[in-house]
């Protein structure tokens, strides 16, 4: 009994420390516990609260058609399917034996046009003189009947020389008269003109102008520069305008469409900044872009068979808007991407908004290309060289 009696105060004392310091350790846990959720409350109320985010997001560009002008037969193909190519560079050629007969056909009108008028213009220069010609004769005329009056009142010329004199002034002055209507209506023809832009003249240069251009559409060049897809077009076929031949994709002219649900638009507005990542790349590489516009509708608003909410089956489903979001060009050349990569977008809605998403609206981009310009250039270089030879 005084065994166990002893033991009772032994044992008291062992279990006294440890039951101590499992308290402290649960305080311990206990209290990391409420400083991590102290801490996530706070960066959540600093941070995540001003922040969107979606993975239903996606890279969208340009893709550049390339389509004929005009009917023709193709010959060549000068590049294929991801190949990169220049702006200007000619990508399919057709058959232009039949473009070229057509602009000999119409330079030598330009050269006969110009020699017509070249005519007319001289033609003119001698019709005027007949008119001072018929002008003299009248004058003769006149000189001869005043003197023949004159003469006649002391007989010494009969009547009918007095009638022959008066019929033949009649005859000139009737003739005068013909030949300065001709030459008034000549005239019409080139006045305040010059060979060079006379109706007749510019007529025929501007079907120059169009069978050179009709010439020039049997060569397709690329309207920028970017890579080849989805080539369709063979040796060979017939090809008719604006059927799709290939496409063009520049990938330095990209953006990003987030689609965004309901509830997070709220907060967002046109010009806050975005940070993205791309799966190809993963998190190690991030993206810094701008909110640039919302699209007008959702997507099943805008769908090829749209939903009918009228119907008796209805469900509400939350719908997305898409967001577009611009990229750096630098970071974008850097590490390319294509079209249609998955995105996971972030959008700092942090800073306060001027303009609701329906009313704002970022400045439209400048889509230009150069490389049907020089066509015209050519094209008048060598109406001017036609008319010069025919001058």
């Amino acid at each position: 009994m005084n065994d166990v009696a002893e033991a009772a105060p032994v044992a008291a004392t062992q279990t006294t420390p440890s039951n101590a310091a499992r308290k402290r350790w649960l305080a311990i846990v206990i209290g990391a516990f409420v400083l991590a959720g102290a801490a996530w409350g706070g960066y959540w109320a600093l941070a995540l609260r001003h922040t969107e985010s979606t993975d239903d997001a996606y890279v969208n560009g340009n893709v550049v058609q390339i389509t004929p002008q005009v009917a023709g037969t193709v010959i060549s193909i000068a590049t294929d399917d991801t190949q990169f190519v220049s702006a200007g560079q000619t990508l399919v050629e057709l058959d232009p034996q039949d473009a070229t007969i057509a602009l000999e056909q119409a330079d030598a009108r330009l050269g006969k046009a110009v020699r017509e008028v070249r005519g007319l213009f001289a033609t003119t220069g001698q019709l005027g003189a007949t008119v001072d010609q018929r002008a003299s004769d009248v004058a003769r005329a006149a000189e001869d009947l005043k003197r023949r009056e004159r003469l006649a009142a002391s007989g010494a010329v009969s009547g009918e020389d007095l009638q022959h004199a008066r019929d033949t002034l009649a005859a000139a002055r009737s003739a005068e008269l013909a030949a300065r209507r001709e030459h008034d209506a000549n005239r019409a023809r080139v006045d305040r003109t010059t060979v060079a832009n006379h109706p007749d003249v510019l007529a025929a240069s501007a079907q120059v102008h169009d069978s050179y251009l009709e010439l020039s559409r049997t060569r397709l060049p690329s309207p920028v520069s970017g890579f080849v897809a989805k080539r369709a077009v063979q040796l060979g076929q017939r090809v008719a305008p604006g059927a799709a031949l290939m496409a063009v994709v520049p990938l330095d002219q990209l953006w990003v469409e987030a689609n965004f649900k309901e509830p997070q638009l709220a907060t967002m507005r046109v010009g806050q900044a975005a940070t993205l990542t791309a799966d190809v790349y993963g998190r190690k590489v991030a993206y810094h872009g701008t909110v640039v516009g919302f699209g007008a509708g959702t997507g099943s608003a805008f769908a090829l068979l749209p939903a009918q909410n009228a119907t008796g089956n209805w469900i509400k489903i939350v719908q997305r808007v898409p967001v577009r979001i611009a990229l750096q060009p630098r970071e974008l050349a850097e590490h390319p991407l294509r079209i249609g990569l998955s995105m996971v977008v972030d959008v700092d809605t942090g800073p306060p908004a001027l303009q609701p998403p329906q009313q704002a609206a970022a400045a439209p981009p400048a889509y230009r290309t150069g490389v049907y310009e020089a066509v015209d250039g050519h094209s008048a270089r060598r109406i001017q060289a036609i008319i010069a030879d025919n001058l």
